[in-house]
């Protein structure tokens, strides 16, 4: 079908026929999911789009494709749900293509529907050849995404349960709704009788919602009250890692997302309490073990001076949940020496794959620490050297303002000190979606309540993904503040979703990292000794764009002007804030030497 061409127009249901358009039906299943739909218009899926918006379905408009992916990446990420995203065919995939990828990347729960070519028979005196023509099924596959195709109207149901299980697992995964199968007609009454009991009567046929749609809707609750499966590791692995745990006296516990939940986190710290270890995360994991008194912070490049004295003496080292990956470590620059390394993870080919590993314990992070907790013994205080008072005394008495002396210039702030101000003036009830850049450096500057309010869409190691998932991080949290940290460069990329947060009322903070450049980019030729030139820019004022979206904003040069915004970053209900901070490009994230280093081998 020709973009030129008119499809057809959506009718009200009619309850006295029993056959119903599959793009109607599928919109009642989706209904029955109880989750908001975001995606861009397109012809190809118009009709399924506007029928779930006349359901009553929340459906969000982002302004680019690759936003509205980001965006129910943020919402799945920040509610725990399968996220569902509805995207056009042809350009409109290939617009998608870097939202898709990033999104199958990060463990979120993700339905990812596409319009796509009619799969019949064309008509004689179809107009022209298919300017939107792209092999989806294939381009998608060659991304490494799982992909669902409805090849028929009667499987077009099955499909969309099927597709939506796979996505339950955790995983994004791709549905393909051509055309003419959406546009096709199937019988919806003889579907209902199948799952009816024997001697229903006709008005109990009619009334009875679809059997598909019940069953959609009970297969996604189950699996939203599932249990989580306690995988326990095998006997012989949990007597080696004990083993080496009895030796120590000195053991550093690094912790990952896979320790993220609540009671994972209190098994891991019984078990620290007894063995006098000292609590570390990965940068993902941030503020994990927040208010613990021997929570050293965040190992490798983003560690402070206080947390780094530890893990430098450390003499083992116990990795639950986490990749252990070079940008954890520092390239294995932020292990203690000779220490042996217990590596705890579901998956057994995580275990090992981009760091050291002496002993390989599969299982989850939770079962593993009670069992652990089993099978060792309690210690005496003197046999717990890292939870000396001393100890506890520095790690109390450490401020981030220590770390560094701040470089304000007439017209430019300091980011690290930024950060800091940011940090006390924000609500404490705050999440924390960052992108990618050299202000990255900024980081372990502002804190949130615990790593579910902090999201790094970085899984594709791109630029301005996090604006869109900001959004839909938002969406699923309205009652909270959530604060996008974006450089000039990002905002520059999805500089349209200004207009989709004030449309959408979303309850956003945007901090702009404003430093006039790639940042990254910019200080890696530096240490290259190459012209800079190409990456940087003019000093543009984004604020006053903003407000012309209707966003309240201010310029920030200086740590006054900032707290002169203050009121700004308290009023959540008054619409969404911009802040256009003007900071130092001078500054060198410490993380960037280590990149330019890998980026050499």
């Amino acid at each position: 079908m020709s973009a030129f061409e008119p499809q057809a127009t959506i009718r009200p249901t009619d309850l006295s026929s029993s056959t119903l358009p599959v793009y109607e039906v599928l919109a009642r299943d989706l209904r029955a999911l109880d989750a908001p739909v975001f995606g861009l218009m397109s012809d190809d899926t118009m009709l399924l789009a506007s029928t779930l918006d006349a359901m009553g379905v929340p459906f969000h408009a982002a302004r680019h494709e690759n936003s509205a992916i980001a965006m129910a990446d943020g919402w799945a990420s920040a509610s725990g749900r399968l996220g569902l995203a509805l995207i056009g065919r042809g350009p409109a995939t290939a617009n998608s293509l870097h939202g898709a990828v990033s999104a199958s990347r990060t463990g979120s729960k993700l339905l990812l529907m596409y319009g796509d070519a009619p799969i019949g028979v064309p008509s004689p005196n179809e107009l022209g050849p298919d300017g939107k023509a792209l092999n989806a099924e294939a381009v998608l596959a060659a991304a490494g995404i799982r992909t669902f195709v409805a090849r028929s109207p009667g499987s077009a149901r099955e499909t969309l349960r099927l597709a939506i299980a796979h996505a339950q697992r955790g995983q994004a995964v791709a549905l393909l709704l051509p055309v003419d199968v959406q546009t096709a007609e199937i019988d919806c009454e003889a579907e209902a009788a199948d799952a009816l009991p024997a001697g229903a009567g006709a008005a109990d046929r009619r009334d009875t919602p679809s059997a598909a749609a019940a069953r959609i809707a009970a297969d996604a609750l189950a699996a939203a009250r599932r249990p989580r499966d306690l995988g326990r590791a095998s006997p012989a692995s949990i007597a080696t890692a004990a083993a080496v745990l009895q030796r120590s006296r000195k053991p550093l516990f690094v912790c990952g997302v896979g320790a993220r939940h609540a009671e994972t986190r209190e098994a891991i710290e019984r078990l620290a309490d007894r063995v006098g270890a000292v609590l570390a995360t990965s940068l993902k994991a941030k503020d994990l073990f927040r208010g613990h008194p021997f929570d050293v912070g965040v190992i490798g490049s983003f560690s402070h001076s206080a947390g780094r004295r530890l893990m430098d003496e450390a003499d083992c080292i116990v990795v639950f949940g986490a990749s252990f990956n070079q940008r954890t470590t520092s390239a294995g620059a932020a292990l203690a020496a000779g220490a042996p390394i217990v590596h705890v993870d579901r998956d057994r080919s995580h275990i090992g794959r981009w760091g050291p590993a002496d002993v390989a314990v599969v299982g989850d992070a939770r079962a593993v620490a009670e069992q652990l907790l089993d099978a060792l013994p309690e210690r005496a205080p003197a046999e717990k050297p890292f939870r000396s008072e001393d100890n506890r005394r520095r790690l109390a008495q450490f401020e981030w303002a220590q770390e560094f002396r701040p470089e304000h210039t007439p017209r430019t702030v300091d980011p690290r000190a930024l950060a800091l101000e940011l940090d006390r003036l924000l609500p404490a009830d705050r999440n924390l979606v960052f992108d990618s850049g050299n202000f990255v450096q900024t980081l372990p500057f502002l804190s949130t309540q615990g790593p579910e309010h902090l999201k790094l869409p970085w899984d594709f190691f791109s630029v301005g993904m996090a604006f869109g998932t900001a959004l839909g991080f938002a969406k699923a949290r309205s009652d909270e503040t959530t604060v996008l940290v974006i450089g000039d460069g990002g905002l520059l990329m999805t500089l349209g979703e200004l207009e989709t947060a004030v449309r959408e009322d979303v309850p956003l903070v945007v901090v702009v990292m404003n430093d006039c450049a790639y940042g990254a980019e910019m200080h890696f030729l530096r240490l290259e000794n190459m012209p800079v030139a190409q990456a940087m820019f003019p000093d543009v004022d984004y604020a006053p764009v903003a407000e012309a979206f209707g966003f309240r904003t201010a310029t920030i040069r200086t740590l006054a002007q900032l707290r002169e915004a203050a009121p700004l970053l308290r009023s959540r209900d008054e619409g969404p804030v911009l802040l256009d901070c003007k900071i130092n490009a001078a500054i060198c994230g410490p993380y960037i030497a280590e990149a330019a280093g890998h980026l050499k081998k």
